[in-house]
């Protein structure tokens, strides 16, 4: 008879150091503790508050501590997350940074022996670091198969190099669907070289990824099943899909303070999907011009709105100056700006709110859909073109408003220009909450959401990933006992 083994089965968590990233894998460590599983997240002095916080109620959860070495590439001490870089150079500098960091992860390996390590796409090194330990490293990509597999197949097919102009479309090679782009939108990154850097980092980082022991996403099956499929077929890697996370980790959420915020109680007054919300994440800071111009589109549409507005912490104090004249004083009732923390989840899954406008980041967009609330779509940066394409034409549950071009955050355009008009804006907002499509957008949508909402149940998909990888892991641990 098979002897069990009475040891836990420990895992260490790396995320990346930004908001994006940290967030839905603090919820996946969370989750792995709920099913008895010690796990342990590596951050830094800056982040680590965040994810006390958020973990303070969870069992057999702690957190590590890891020093950036900000000073040794030329960033400021204080500099120790992505949300904080302001400027190409220090974008670079920062990639560098965290780069150093492989000596303390053996580091902290060593120290803890942990069963597992679950790092993030942006640590492909981190692959390594784990054999040397003779543990498995699980791949965490913060986005989902659909743009994960149409990122990979722009960087390995390169289709875009034949092009002669950066607005001609090309197909996306190898996907299940008919997926065009331009040269405008795809990252910068993509379009270099093999010997430049940024260019080399996802050649290599494709090579770790497939030789990981396997890849976990926060999505879930249902949402993009094709592309589950294709990505686990084509890489010839293990998938486990056992998102959203966030929804499993809201009963232990603590949310008084998000309950009592104010906007829930305007919400309160309004019809049924009837507001638009507006809320572009941690790291798009527009022009002043451009938030001129969503401003009067808001107005022009006639539509009541929520709108969530980020600013750099030496301008806030003349906020007003971007506003057109007397907007505040018209939107009286109809409008609400919040200029500093909003209770997304809650706001989205209030009754009032109707659509969405977003940079379509994945988080915000799994919030979305779990919620059952249609998107206006206005990609910026990093995956969020792809993702446009995975709401608008796979799923068919937004209407974007025209983003043409891919752009940094720390880009210098994205602060001095307007990329998209109040008309376009206007339209967007109305298509989206008026009218058969929107009605139709919203059916399609709600039935994602309920699919999203079985996933995580006992039986689901997502729950079923969840416990099927736990107990390879636990099955990893036994037989490395045997035999060591």
């Amino acid at each position: 008879m098979e002897t069990k083994t009475c040891e836990q089965l420990k895992i260490l968590f790396f995320p990346y150091l930004a908001r994006g990233h940290i967030i839905p894998l603090t919820h996946i460590a969370k989750l792995f503790s709920s099913r008895a599983v010690k796990s342990t997240i590596i951050t830094t002095p800056l982040n680590a508050p965040f994810i006390t916080k958020a973990t303070q109620r969870s069992k057999d959860i702690e957190v590590t501590i890891i020093k950036l070495p900000s000073a040794e590439v030329g960033l400021p001490e204080e500099c120790e997350s992505a949300d904080l870089i302001t400027t190409a150079e220090m974008e670079v500098k920062f990639f560098e940074a965290t780069r150093l960091l492989e000596p303390q992860l053996e580091q902290i390996l060593d120290r803890h022996q942990p069963h597992c390590l679950v790092a993030d796409m942006f640590f492909p090194w981190a692959t390594d670091v784990a054999a040397k330990f003779e543990i498995p490293r699980l791949y965490f990509h913060a986005t989902g198969s659909f743009s994960m597999s149409a990122a990979l197949g722009v960087i390995i097919h390169r289709p875009h190099k034949k092009l002669l102009s950066e607005t001609e479309s090309f197909v996306i090679p190898g996907l299940p669907d008919e997926i065009k782009m331009t040269r405008n939108q795809i990252p910068d990154g993509f379009k270099l070289e093999d010997e430049v850097e940024l260019s080399k980092f996802w050649k290599g980082a494709i090579e770790c990824e497939k030789r990981s022991y396997g890849v976990i996403f926060n999505s879930f099956y249902e949402l993009e099943p094709d592309y589950a499929d294709h990505y686990k077929e084509m890489y010839g890697i293990k998938t486990w899909h056992i998102g959203p996370v966030s929804l499993f980790d809201k009963k232990g959420e603590d949310n008084t303070k998000a309950e009592q915020h104010q906007c829930l109680k305007w919400l309160d007054s309004k019809k049924p999907d009837s507001v638009v919300y507006i809320c572009f994440g941690s790291q798009t800071i527009f022009a002043d011009c451009q938030l001129l111009e969503i401003a009067a589109g808001l107005e022009a549409s006639g539509q009541d709105f929520i709108w969530v507005v980020k600013k750099q912490k030496k301008e806030i104090e003349l906020i007003e100056e971007w506003l057109p004249e007397g907007f505040e004083k018209r939107m009286q009732g109809r409008g609400l700006i919040i200029r500093d923390w909003a209770p997304q989840v809650l706001i989205l899954e209030h009754k009032a709110v109707g659509a969405f406008l977003c940079h379509c980041g994945w988080n915000s967009i799994l919030e979305a859909v779990s919620a059952g609330i249609p998107l206006i779509t206005w990609p910026v940066s990093a995956d969020n073109f792809f993702i446009e394409k995975l709401v608008t034409q796979i799923l068919r549950v937004g209407v974007g408003v025209g983003a043409e071009k891919w752009v940094s955050f720390v880009d210098e355009s994205l602060k001095t220009e307007a990329s998209v008009k109040r008309d376009a804006i206007e339209k967007a907002v109305t298509r989206s909450l008026k009218g058969e499509e929107a009605e139709e957008m919203r059916k399609r949508v709600k039935a994602i959401g309920e699919m999203a909402s079985r996933a995580i149940k006992d039986g689901g998909s997502s729950f079923s990933d969840l416990i099927a990888l736990i107990e390879e892991l636990k099955t990893q641990m036994t037989r490395k006992k045997r035999y060591s």
